[in-house]
């Protein structure tokens, strides 16, 4: 049976990684929405969708019509920032943010457009909120699924836990297993290998992404001294930072660490760019990752644009752009699990 046409709204759409993997998988994303600017081009220059640059607290549903008209089945996906939510903010109250209602604005639009298929991911730790919990209970007329995916079952070169709900009004939906996608396990050493060498502070002629931040003499002593998979507590006492030094430091053996070869990178965050910002010092280089192997390790293709061409690198701009996306390969998975569905429900289709 063929797959019906799935046209599709991306909110909070980012670089466009949850777009790409969505597209990859046959669905027709019409438009992303972000109010991050510096999103505008490495969506549009990648994805055949258009770009809008918009709050989505002053969105309704109809301005989303014309993008979805002709459309057999039509899907709403996104992924409402996550920052209130995440292990890396263990300091701020969830409730005191303002971010924490955008998941609320994305259940209006839900309630407003009214499409056939829902789709959002974020962070594990949402499943325990009240406003996670609100926002399934407004699903009305849904047959729900949601579950925590490890990433990195899915061919994703890298250990990054999502929480991932989808939403049919066609019937009984779920996610298809790693199993039934044939996916295998990537190392880092099967994503990132071949790529050009490169020294702390210097970047590829050939590819502008292809970055690594510089590093200080004593992070260089440090990153000498590192071992892959280990931390600060195998470098000699003189190199180690004062607070590793006091109890309230010795926790943090994440740190400050090389990746190993063998096994999948830890999960990319939005300073993965960094030595001292995680295990994201490079395997056997004396370096941090670079720009570009973040994105392959987050598995966007190695020639995604994230910069026009000739522009400067702004290593805190695209780290961000890195570190927030949806990985494509989990934006297939999700696709491909929308048309599985379809193709099982199709007297529920629309005419």
């Amino acid at each position: 049976m063929e797959n019906p046409r799935i046209k599709a709204v991306d909110l909070f759409c980012g670089a466009g990684g949850l777009t790409h993997g969505l597209a990859s998988a046959g669905v027709d994303v019409r438009v992303g929405v972000d109010l991050d600017p510096d999103c505008r081009f490495p969506y549009e220059a990648n994805n055949a969708a258009s770009f809008m640059c918009a709050d989505v607290r002053a969105l309704s549903g109809r301005h989303f019509s014309s993008f979805l008209e002709g459309a057999e089945l039509t899907l709403l996906a996104g992924c409402a920032p996550c920052q209130p939510f995440s292990t890396y903010s263990q300091a701020r109250d969830p409730k005191a943010s303002s971010d924490w209602g955008m998941l609320l604005e994305f259940g209006r639009l839900v309630s407003e457009v009214k499409p056939d298929l829902v789709t959002m991911e974020n962070v594990p730790q949402l499943a325990d909120n009240d406003v996670f919990r609100d926002f399934v209970a407004k699903l009305e007329g849904y047959h729900t699924w949601c579950g925590v995916v490890d990433c990195a079952e899915y061919g994703v070169p890298q250990r990054r836990r999502r929480l991932v709900l989808l939403a049919s009004r066609l019937g009984e939906i779920s996610l298809l297993s790693p199993q039934e996608v044939g996916a295998r396990r990537r190392t880092v050493r099967s994503a990132i290998a071949d790529m050009p060498s490169l020294a702390a502070g210097t970047s590829d002629p050939s590819d502008s992404i292809h970055a690594a931040a510089g590093m200080s003499e004593l992070n260089l002593k440090r990153i000498r001294a590192s071992l892959p998979g280990g931390s600060w507590r195998d470098w000699p006492k003189s190199l180690r930072a004062s607070c590793h030094h006091r109890s309230t430091g010795t926790g943090y053996g994440a740190v400050y660490g090389r990746m190993e070869w063998g096994r999948p990178a830890p999960t990319m965050t939005t300073l993965c760019h960094g030595f001292g910002n995680g295990r994201f010092g490079h395997p056997e280089q004396d370096r941090a990752i670079s720009l570009r192997e973040a994105a392959i390790l987050q598995s966007f293709p190695k020639r995604y644009k994230f910069v026009p061409e000739g522009e400067r690198v702004r290593f805190t701009s695209v780290g961000r752009l890195i570190g927030n996306a949806v990985p494509p390969r989990l934006g297939q998975i999700i696709g491909r699990s929308f048309f599985s569905h379809a193709r099982a429900n199709p007297k529920a289709r629309r005419a």
